[in-house]
């Protein structure tokens, strides 16, 4: 194959793949057109210069390329890469750590969201039922909220009392700190979003019938005791914020930005290179001429509804 040939295949393999990947968003938006038409003009006239369509794909697609090399540097080195994902209710978080994730093996990339803990682990130390999902070597690991529900959602719900709140404080430095000694990239990143646009996020939640199971009575809340969260959160920041795991804010008002920038400042954050791969080849087929496919009875079938 010359040179032409390999570049006019990149190129069909890059719009393929960018259909394809317009065909997956449309399919995480369809719910769309459930939206009352108020709530939807209301959304785009607050985001009018939101990145253009075709614009924002080719980047997305882009940027995932670059993760799987950054998957394969992960594998291949045995390094270990933890990335927190905090923020409040609806700034985002699962939607850039799905775009992260997209096109990884699970094997290597997995996310972990833990539910709220049982009356077990709510006596146990409380970073232990954290510690069975960081890394081995050769993994990535995203925490979908993390240790810092403490200093938030804990806190200003009343779920901790001020000295638990207070010991959090005191113990998560050393134990970030423990964890880089111990090999692990710790990555903390923040979605910011304002407070108009968290009330038209719940707003366009509760009108889609598609995403009402994403507002839960703790999310209400969050509505409610929005100046609470600012302080938990600046606390937060001016009593974590340290050298070996710092944290990094991400602007989630515009949600196809705030994705293309987190992804591409994590990518920027980890030395990963290009690793060397065995050449794969596709063995022959072995035909077997006494070999007969058995005729298996239909009711074993999916129904060709489509």
């Amino acid at each position: 194959m010359n040179r032409e040939n390999g570049a006019a295949d990149g190129l069909d393999w890059l719009e393929a793949e960018l259909a394809d990947t317009i065909d997956e968003d449309y399919e995480f938006e369809l719910s769309e057109p459930a939206l009352s038409m108020e709530i939807r003009k209301i959304y785009r006239k607050a985001h009018p210069d939101t990145i253009e369509r075709q614009t924002y794909f080719r980047e997305l697609i882009r940027l995932q390329s670059e993760l799987i090399k950054l998957q394969d540097w992960v594998a291949h080195t045995k390094e270990k890469i933890v990335v927190l994902f905090e923020g409040r209710d609806s700034a985002g978080k699962g939607g850039v750590i799905k775009r992260i994730t997209q096109r990884l093996n699970p094997r290597i990339a997995r996310v972990v969201a833990l539910p709220a803990p049982s009356d077990r682990e709510k006596t146990q130390w409380y970073f232990q039922r954290y510690v069975p999902h960081l890394p081995a070597g050769g993994e990535i690991v995203l925490f979908d909220r993390s240790w810092y529900n403490r200093a938030g959602v804990e806190r200003v719900m009343g779920f901790a009392t001020p000295d638990e709140v207070e010991q959090f404080f005191d113990d998560v430095p050393e134990f970030e700190r423990m964890l880089v000694r111990s090999g692990i990239r710790l990555v903390k990143y923040w979605f910011s979003i304002t407070d108009e646009e968290q009330q038209m996020r719940f707003l366009m939640r509760i009108h889609d019938p598609m995403k009402q199971w994403k507002l839960s009575p703790m999310d209400l809340q969050s509505r409610v005791r929005w100046e609470a969260y600012t302080k938990a959160k600046e606390e937060m920041f001016a009593r974590t914020n340290i050298p070996e795991a710092p944290w990094y804010i991400v602007e989630g008002n515009d949600k196809k930005r705030a994705r293309l920038n987190c992804m591409d400042h994590l990518l920027g954050l980890v030395p990963y290179e290009p690793v060397p791969h065995e050449e794969i080849t596709l063995p022959d087929r072995v035909f077997n001429p006494n070999y007969e496919r058995a005729t298996l009875p239909p009711e074993l079938y999916v129904p060709k509804k489509y």
